[in-house]
């Protein structure tokens, strides 16, 4: 289930409601409009870039969006031939930053994404080379053909936007985004992501096959004779790293109600009192969620969050972190299921 789909279903106020005190909810916040309504602009503006060069997937290119402007990182799991790296590419070149790419093989070294210290002959010190993770955009693609601790040499870089090498740290670039691809786990040569590393990704999302328009629409528009000539190589950065961490920043004054609150903590506690559920959402993971919801809202035009938010995020925030009780071949289908059936039994707050 996409995001706009889950948001729907809860906009007609599914499930019972519970009321948020006296009051008709927050107003718009004027501090706030101004920085908002650049937000949004921009923010439609990098849509339509995008949705430009990756055919039929508005929702994914919606999610990835969501995800940059609330300070996350995105793992985008499918089969090949789909479109997770066309997505990765599309949005880093919407912005006018630094890209790095990393392709993800089993002799991939630590080093080689975070970086080394290489003996100077000249000078006879150690300097610091930065590896891969030094860009504003990382796309890591098909993590999950590394080793395991390859894929773990992302988790200071994520979490803390740093990187320490030999007991020294080094800041990252800002904004810093990973945007990961894999293939499903049952795929040849593919090594599973660890749980610490799932839960630090905010958001999972999964491309599915275009409809046959868009099919249609990526022949006639994917017909060059070489890779260079690919419709993504000849998008423009519609906007900059400054205007970004702008963009972050107003997300991150957008208002939360108790109420609101409430409804992510209930949601988390559904998740882990879940009979089919081994290991629920983390505290981590709800500070994602908000995030998340806030961008939504944002996005939006709003300068506040409601539940429909938070229900509209919950599909791409939860299932990766859902550790079941009952392992298959089919999990990731099987913690979508048991995310909508977890949402479903949580009460909505009225109002916003």
């Amino acid at each position: 289930m996409d995001v706009s789909t889950a948001r729907q279903e809860h906009e007609d106020g599914a499930g019972q409601r519970h009321e948020d005190g006296p009051g008709s909810g927050p107003r718009q916040d004027d501090s706030w409009a101004a920085g908002g309504e650049r937000l949004t602009a921009a923010a439609a503006a990098m849509l339509n870039a995008m949705d430009s060069v990756v055919d039929g997937k508005h929702q994914a290119v919606r999610a990835a969006l969501l995800v940059l402007l609330a300070g996350g990182h995105l793992l985008v799991e499918d089969v090949p031939g789909v479109g997770k790296t066309l997505l990765a590419r599309a949005l880093a070149r919407t912005v006018g930053g630094k890209v790095n790419r990393i392709q993800f093989t089993p002799d991939l070294l630590p080093g080689d994404v975070t970086g080394v210290s290489v003996f100077n002959q000249d000078r006879h010190t150690f300097e610091f080379r930065p590896g891969a993770v030094f860009a504003n955009i990382v796309i890591g693609d098909e993590i999950n053909r590394a080793s395991a601790k390859t894929q773990s040499a992302l988790l200071e870089c994520m979490e803390e936007h740093q990187v320490t090498v030999d007991g020294t740290t080094h800041r990252l670039e800002e904004p810093f985004m990973v945007v990961a691809t894999q293939n499903p786990v049952e795929s040849e040569g593919t090594y599973p992501l660890p749980e610490a590393q799932r839960d630090r990704f905010m958001a999972r999302i999964t491309m599915g096959y275009p409809d046959p328009e868009a099919e249609l629409q990526m022949l006639r528009t994917h017909q060059g004779p070489l890779p260079s000539s690919a419709p993504v190589n000849r998008l423009a950065p519609v906007t900059t790293t400054q205007q970004v961490l702008q963009m972050i920043e107003a997300v991150s004054r957008v208002h939360v109600s108790e109420a609101v609150a409430r409804y992510v903590i209930d949601l988390g506690r559904a998740s882990r009192e879940h009979p089919d559920v081994l290991v629920g959402a983390s505290p981590r993971s709800l500070l994602q969620l908000l995030r998340a919801a806030k961008a939504e809202a944002a996005i939006s035009g709003r300068s506040f969050t409601t539940p429909q938010d938070v229900a509209g995020v919950v599909p791409v925030v939860f299932p990766h972190r859902l550790m079941l009780r009952r392992r298959s071949t089919q999990e990731a289908a099987q913690a979508d299921a048991t995310t909508q059936r977890i949402l479903h039994s949580v009460p909505v707050p009225a109002g916003p």
